[in-house]
């Protein structure tokens, strides 16, 4: 596996910091569904913990997650704390105790003690977390995942894709391989109730979608597998997905 040390040596720190109150650690995205590129993933986890952590073993346990990330591929590590109560039966949006992406960094490297105390609420993308664990998950340590972790409604699932894609008008431009490939991921949901990767999203959609669309997607494709750098401003294909996803999401909840 990929930077096997690296999970090895997290799902230390969490044994250590967390002691009893850890229930478990999983392993989930594109490793767990072994599409994983180096220069393109980030490592996913998530630890379930018992019961309330304190502020003190959340900054002890983010100075070790800060100096792993910097041992980890480009895009870092990327994790929450979530409580077992909250699993089974799942809540949404869903409780968590602390997240982490290299997003935050220089935001609990200036401030630490006001990160930790701030970065907990709730957080819709778990959702689809969730399901991915349910379906590819990776046991690091402690219970199985069909004791952990409970069915994911499929109204809740349907509302965290659309969380995620929203804003894919504008977010095409920053991050238009992520943009492309996730469109395509969640429109296999929708019409044929598949639960994929980014890359398996984008094959799915060499086959699914209209051909003049087929030269973007490739190329997406190609963008996920290797060094390359995208950059593209698809408005025609971002507005059709979106109106095929916005009508297969009615259908979806109708039918549920």
């Amino acid at each position: 596996m990929y930077y096997q040390s690296v999970i090895d040596q997290f799902t230390v720190k969490c044994k250590e910091v967390f002691s009893s109150l850890l229930t478990g650690v999983y392993l989930h995205g594109s490793i767990a569904m072994d599409c994983f590129n180096p220069e393109k993933s980030d490592i996913d986890l998530l630890i379930i913990v018992e019961n309330n952590i304190t502020n003190a073993q959340k900054i002890t346990f983010m100075e070790h997650a800060v100096e792993l990330n910097e041992q980890g591929p480009i895009k870092g590590l990327e994790f929450s704390i979530v409580k077992r109560k909250y699993c089974n039966p799942f809540v949404y949006p869903t409780p968590f105790e602390l997240h982490f992406s290299p997003m935050h960094l220089k935001q609990f490297e200036h401030h630490p003690i006001k990160y930790v105390e701030n970065m907990k609420g709730k957080d819709k993308d778990l959702a689809a977390h969730f399901i991915i664990i349910n379906k590819y998950g990776i046991v690091l340590y402690g219970e199985p995942i069909e004791y952990v972790f409970g069915r994911v409604p499929k109204k809740d699932y349907v509302d965290s894709l659309w969380f995620d894609i929203k804003n894919a008008r504008e977010d095409i431009v920053a991050e238009p391989m992520y943009m492309i490939l996730n469109l395509c991921r969640v429109m296999a949901f929708l019409e044929d109730g598949l639960y994929l990767s980014k890359q398996q999203g984008g094959e799915w959609g060499l086959t699914h979608t209209p051909k003049k669309y087929h030269p973007l997607i490739s190329e997406a494709l190609h963008c996920y597998k290797t060094e390359h750098v995208m950059q593209v401003d698809e408005k025609g294909f971002v507005d059709q997905m979106l109106n095929n996803i916005k009508r297969r999401m009615g259908n979806q909840l109708k039918e549920e």
